[in-house]
């Protein structure tokens, strides 16, 4: 695909060597993920959304979505002791969602935590042209770029949203090279694997899917597998 391998790499090195402090607030990702559960366990929270501002990373955050709700959606704790626990991801994606789901998040209820997603230099940066038919209510945007205007609406809406007493923070990524996706991959990857801890569950097995599987099998009719028994072969790879 086109993708170097090697500084994707680098990246994901990148990200472990800044999970490696033993002190909580030098270590990104555990301040991170201990951030979002005590916005969940102390006020409520259990809504975490990721909102990238960059249609590049609108895949980034669904896939965010995919980890986090099903490395931290468990029935059971470490212990065995029916919990039933887990924060509920969603994604969006900036502007576009500024006119559809920011409306709830601004006015809606305490329940949710928003992560914005930036990124400084995007690279091929659009020029905001002059027309000589610009209406005079769009005269102020020529000579600014796409990528600054998406930087102004960003922090205008963290703003807006910390106006209202809405919790959000922001990560940045320098660009959108093969590295800072590594390292941004790596970094929410670490960051699941430390909320695992603070939820008091296991992220990295997902029982709830495989039923799932095997109650598919079982419709379809491969061997072995029956809608009424627990006892049929375990799969843990995906569905093909």
């Amino acid at each position: 695909m086109g993708i170097d391998i090697e500084q994707l790499l680098a990246g994901a090195r990148q990200a472990l060597d800044a999970a490696q402090p033993d002190e909580l607030l030098k270590n990104r990702p555990a301040l991170y993920s201990a951030l979002l559960w005590s916005a969940d366990a102390t006020l409520g929270a259990k809504l975490h959304v990721l909102m990238p501002y960059s249609d590049r990373l609108r895949e980034f955050a669904e896939w965010y979505r995919q980890l986090w709700a099903e490395s931290l959606g468990k029935a059971q704790d470490r212990r065995g002791s029916l919990v039933n626990r887990g924060p509920t991801p969603i994604a969006a994606v900036g502007a576009t969602d500024q006119h559809s789901q920011v409306q709830l998040f601004m006015e809606g209820p305490f329940d949710k935590v928003v992560s914005f997603l930036t990124v400084e230099n995007f690279g091929n940066d659009v020029a905001i042209p002059q027309r000589s038919d610009q209406p005079a209510d769009l005269a102020y945007l020529p000579g600014h770029t796409l990528g600054e205007l998406l930087r102004a609406e960003q922090r205008a809406t963290a703003a807006a949203l910390a106006r209202m007493g809405r919790m959000n923070c922001t990560l940045e990524l320098p660009d959108l090279s093969a590295r800072s996706l590594g390292e941004a991959i790596m970094f929410f990857q670490i960051a699941t694997g430390y909320a695992g801890a603070w939820y008091g569950v296991n992220p990295f097995d997902q029982p709830g899917v495989e039923l799932g599987k095997k109650l598919t099998y079982a419709a379809m009719g491969r061997p072995g597998f029956t809608a009424d028994s627990d006892s049929s072969p375990s799969d843990d790879g995906d569905v093909v």
